[in-house]
Protein backbone atom coordinates (compact mmCIF):
# COMPACT_ATOMS: atom_id res chain seq x y z
CA UNK A 1 0.00 0.00 0.00
CA UNK A 2 2.73 2.16 0.64
CA UNK A 3 3.04 3.24 -3.18
CA UNK A 4 -0.62 4.34 -3.34
CA UNK A 5 0.33 8.26 -3.31
CA UNK A 6 2.83 8.00 -6.12
CA UNK A 7 0.64 5.61 -8.06
CA UNK A 8 -2.37 8.00 -7.76
CA UNK A 9 -1.13 11.88 -8.03
CA UNK A 10 -0.96 11.71 -11.85
CA UNK A 11 -4.53 11.36 -12.11
CA UNK A 12 -5.78 13.73 -9.50
CA UNK A 13 -3.22 16.34 -10.70
CA UNK A 14 -4.90 16.11 -14.16
CA UNK A 15 -8.25 16.99 -12.45
CA UNK A 16 -6.72 20.28 -10.71
CA UNK A 17 -8.03 23.90 -12.05
CA UNK A 18 -5.16 26.40 -13.15
CA UNK A 19 -3.29 27.08 -10.20
CA UNK A 20 -4.83 24.97 -7.91
CA UNK A 21 -2.37 23.05 -5.72
CA UNK A 22 -2.66 19.08 -4.71
CA UNK A 23 -1.57 19.19 -1.10
CA UNK A 24 -2.40 15.02 0.00
CA UNK A 25 -3.39 12.13 -1.31
CA UNK A 26 -4.45 9.18 0.92
CA UNK A 27 -6.31 6.34 0.45
CA UNK A 28 -9.62 5.48 1.84
CA UNK A 29 -13.40 3.29 2.11
CA UNK A 30 -16.42 4.72 0.73
CA UNK A 31 -19.38 3.24 2.11
CA UNK A 32 -22.41 3.90 0.21
CA UNK A 33 -25.05 1.85 1.55
CA UNK A 34 -25.39 -1.24 3.80
CA UNK A 35 -23.43 -3.40 1.65
CA UNK A 36 -22.02 -1.40 -1.06
CA UNK A 37 -18.76 0.44 -0.96
CA UNK A 38 -15.44 0.87 -2.55
CA UNK A 39 -11.86 2.08 -2.93
CA UNK A 40 -11.38 6.01 -3.36
CA UNK A 41 -8.38 8.30 -3.68
CA UNK A 42 -8.88 10.91 -1.81
CA UNK A 43 -6.88 14.26 -3.33
CA UNK A 44 -6.76 17.26 -0.47
CA UNK A 45 -5.98 20.47 -2.60
CA UNK A 46 -6.05 23.70 -1.67
CA UNK A 47 -9.23 24.83 -2.60
CA UNK A 48 -11.67 21.52 -2.62
CA UNK A 49 -11.78 17.87 -1.79
CA UNK A 50 -12.05 15.33 -4.81
CA UNK A 51 -13.49 11.57 -4.14
CA UNK A 52 -12.32 9.22 -7.18
CA UNK A 53 -13.74 5.65 -7.01
CA UNK A 54 -11.27 3.34 -8.17
CA UNK A 55 -12.39 -0.39 -9.61
CA UNK A 56 -11.19 -3.16 -8.03
CA UNK A 57 -7.68 -3.09 -10.04
CA UNK A 58 -7.42 0.41 -8.06
CA UNK A 59 -7.47 1.88 -11.40
CA UNK A 60 -9.87 5.22 -11.31
CA UNK A 61 -13.33 4.33 -12.32
CA UNK A 62 -16.18 7.07 -13.32
CA UNK A 63 -16.07 10.92 -12.90
CA UNK A 64 -14.86 12.16 -9.36
CA UNK A 65 -16.67 14.11 -7.03
CA UNK A 66 -15.57 17.17 -6.39
CA UNK A 67 -16.27 18.95 -3.28
CA UNK A 68 -15.26 22.65 -2.81
CA UNK A 69 -16.34 24.01 1.24
CA UNK A 70 -19.07 25.19 -0.02
CA UNK A 71 -20.67 22.23 -1.17
CA UNK A 72 -20.22 20.81 2.11
CA UNK A 73 -23.01 21.45 4.60
CA UNK A 74 -21.74 19.45 7.90
CA UNK A 75 -19.12 16.97 8.88
CA UNK A 76 -18.22 14.91 11.15
CA UNK A 77 -15.06 13.25 12.07
CA UNK A 78 -13.84 10.35 14.40
CA UNK A 79 -12.23 7.08 15.00
CA UNK A 80 -13.09 4.16 13.05
CA UNK A 81 -14.14 1.83 16.28
CA UNK A 82 -17.23 3.97 16.47
CA UNK A 83 -16.87 3.89 20.15
CA UNK A 84 -17.54 0.28 21.14
CA UNK A 85 -15.31 -1.20 24.29
CA UNK A 86 -13.59 -3.54 22.76
CA UNK A 87 -9.91 -4.26 21.86
CA UNK A 88 -10.50 -4.01 18.09
CA UNK A 89 -12.49 -1.09 18.47
CA UNK A 90 -9.91 0.61 20.38
CA UNK A 91 -7.05 -0.08 18.01
CA UNK A 92 -9.26 0.95 15.00
CA UNK A 93 -10.27 4.30 16.59
CA UNK A 94 -6.38 4.56 17.20
CA UNK A 95 -5.43 3.79 13.70
CA UNK A 96 -7.88 5.09 11.45
CA UNK A 97 -10.49 7.59 10.83
CA UNK A 98 -14.05 7.66 9.69
CA UNK A 99 -15.41 11.53 8.05
CA UNK A 100 -18.99 11.63 7.25
CA UNK A 101 -20.14 14.45 5.02
CA UNK A 102 -23.23 15.61 4.03
CA UNK A 103 -23.57 17.96 0.77
CA UNK A 104 -25.72 20.80 0.53
CA UNK A 105 -27.63 19.06 -2.18
CA UNK A 106 -28.44 16.25 0.99
CA UNK A 107 -25.78 13.63 -0.29
CA UNK A 108 -24.00 11.93 2.17
CA UNK A 109 -20.35 10.68 1.93
CA UNK A 110 -18.93 8.39 4.07
CA UNK A 111 -15.37 7.60 4.10
CA UNK A 112 -12.84 5.50 6.61
CA UNK A 113 -9.32 5.61 6.05
CA UNK A 114 -5.83 4.37 7.78
CA UNK A 115 -3.86 7.26 9.49
CA UNK A 116 -0.60 5.36 8.07
CA UNK A 117 1.26 6.47 11.38
CA UNK A 118 2.99 4.49 14.18
CA UNK A 119 5.63 1.96 14.01
CA UNK A 120 3.61 -1.30 13.92
CA UNK A 121 0.82 -0.54 11.54
CA UNK A 122 1.91 2.22 9.74
CA UNK A 123 3.50 0.91 6.86
CA UNK A 124 0.79 -1.69 6.27
CA UNK A 125 -1.37 1.37 6.27
CA UNK A 126 0.11 3.52 3.47
CA UNK A 127 3.14 4.90 5.80
CA UNK A 128 4.33 8.33 4.93
CA UNK A 129 2.15 8.81 2.10
CA UNK A 130 -1.23 8.06 4.14
CA UNK A 131 -0.10 10.00 6.96
CA UNK A 132 0.41 13.27 4.85
CA UNK A 133 -2.47 13.32 3.05
CA UNK A 134 -4.79 12.93 6.24
CA UNK A 135 -2.53 15.55 8.04
CA UNK A 136 -3.68 17.28 4.60
CA UNK A 137 -6.98 17.13 5.01
CA UNK A 138 -7.27 17.77 8.73
CA UNK A 139 -5.60 20.94 7.49
CA UNK A 140 -8.09 21.86 4.90
CA UNK A 141 -10.84 21.52 7.43
CA UNK A 142 -9.19 23.81 9.79
CA UNK A 143 -8.68 26.39 7.07
CA UNK A 144 -12.53 26.34 5.77
CA UNK A 145 -14.23 25.70 9.70
CA UNK A 146 -15.54 29.08 9.26
CA UNK A 147 -17.02 29.19 5.83
CA UNK A 148 -20.91 29.04 5.63
CA UNK A 149 -22.10 26.54 3.08
CA UNK A 150 -23.01 28.37 -0.58
CA UNK A 151 -21.10 31.28 0.27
Amino acid sequence: MTDFEPKHRPHLEQLLEPGERLLGVCAASRQQGLFKGGSVALGVTDRRLIVQALDRRGEPEGEALLLPPERIASAKAGGAGGGWATPTAAIADATSVRLELRTTDGDKVKLMMMRGEGRVLGKLSGGAGQAEGVRALAEWFSRHAGEEPGA
